[in-house]
């Protein structure tokens, strides 16, 4: 385990111009969908990490996902329809089990034993859908990053899902520094401390973690409504805390709340506060667009359904204007491709999102940056 301090800004090196476009890697579980997106009714299309897939449940409910290209004229699966423990193609008819092996063809008796579609593994935890579009040998069930927050009778909350128009890395940079709160969402959230207070950043293995306190401060609009909340008529100020942490590839969630100054916070006590989890998982689906999952999740007033309803409308927008701005980001990057990145201090626990993804993709043979697109492209 190390702890980092963030470099000096006159030290900050820039990466290389395609680095700005980051690759993914493969060998890793991704969240393909909610878990109540994939029915036995009908098939989900989605694409992961750059693998469409067809995604949609047997007679037993389990969850399957299949290569979404039939294999006689690669007709896409997710156009066709489920027979029971079968998935049948739109096109001619052919008829398709959970192993993505071919068990009815039309006119003939004698099956192609070529007559086989990729399946890939499936696991259904956290309220998603997880799946592994890499090397099947190396799909580790036990591998799946930790969400227990999103199920665990302790916490409540939900979710959405957003499609983002950039890399998936974009996503990942703007959630492993929230001093951008302080400029994006005035109006609820930011505030100056934000840029003002200091940051500690440590790494392990596949994780980062990048802690910030902010003491004896007013409660913005977003937590001072959570406080009164939870303490009716609340006033005056609170200890906030931001407890970011990344496990690879995509995987981020984030403690935060406030709670009444000098009541014990930082030491440990939240019980004069209000504690939320913001869960984020961010799936590649190209090399310029992603699947942002996310969920808000409290421990406080559990039973309030209002709370979760104006929790979830709250967030959503506050991640419109983040979607606002990765959006108008990528477009800037794409029309530019020989501008450099830079990076800051507040860049630190970004920087080593970076090089965790990076050593990922080398391991499988894969070059860590995608290709920038050329300008007037």
């Amino acid at each position: 385990m190390t702890l980092t301090t963030p470099p000096p800004a006159d030290a900050a090196a820039p990466t290389t111009a395609a680095a700005k476009i980051f690759n993914y890697p493969r060998n890793a579980w991704y969240v393909a969908a909610w878990d109540y997106e994939v029915t036995a009714k009908e098939p989900l299309a989605r694409i992961v990490a750059g693998v469409s897939l067809a995604l949609w449940r047997n007679t037993e409910g389990r969850a399957v996902a299949l290569a979404d290209a039939c294999w006689h004229r690669l007709a896409p699966l997710s156009k066709g329809k489920i027979i029971g423990d079968e998935l049948q193609c739109p096109y001619h008819g052919l008829r398709y089990n959970s192993t993505g092996r071919c068990t009815g063809m039309p006119a003939q008796e004698t099956l192609n034993p070529s007559a086989i579609v990729p399946a890939y593994p499936v696991v259904e935890r956290y309220r998603y859908i997880w799946v592994w579009v890499g090397d099947p040998d190396l799909a580790d069930p036990a591998g799946v990053p930790d969400m227990h927050q999103m199920d665990d009778p302790a916490w409540a909350g939900d979710g959405e899902t957003i499609h983002a128009d950039c890399n998936y890395q974009l996503v990942l940079d703007n959630l492993m520094d929230l001093t951008h709160e302080e400029f994006v969402h005035s109006s609820s959230i930011g505030q100056d401390e934000l840029s003002e207070a200091e940051f500690d950043v440590v790494h392990e293995g596949n994780t980062v973690t990048v802690t910030r306190w902010m003491r004896d401060i007013d409660a913005p609009p977003f937590w001072l409504k959570n406080m009164r909340d939870k303490f009716p008529g609340f006033e005056g100020k609170v200890d906030r805390w931001q407890i970011i942490t990344f496990e690879a590839p995509g995987t981020i969630r984030i403690d935060v709340g406030v709670a009444k100054a000098g009541t014990g916070a930082p030491e440990g006590d939240r019980s004069h506060g209000v504690n939320g989890y913001v869960m984020n998982t961010i799936t590649p689906e190209t090399d310029r667009t992603c699947h942002y999952f996310w969920a808000f999740m409290r421990n406080y007033c559990l039973d309030s359904q209002a709370i979760t309803t104006q929790l979830r409308q709250a967030v959503h927008g506050v991640f419109g204007e983040d979607e606002d701005m990765l959006r108008a980001q990528q477009s800037a990057i794409d029309a530019n491709p020989e501008h450099e990145f830079y990076s800051l201090n507040i860049d630190a626990g970004g920087m080593w999102v970076r090089q965790i993804l990076e050593r990922m993709l080398a391991a499988e043979g894969r070059p860590s940056a995608a290709p920038a697109v050329e300008r007037g492209a």
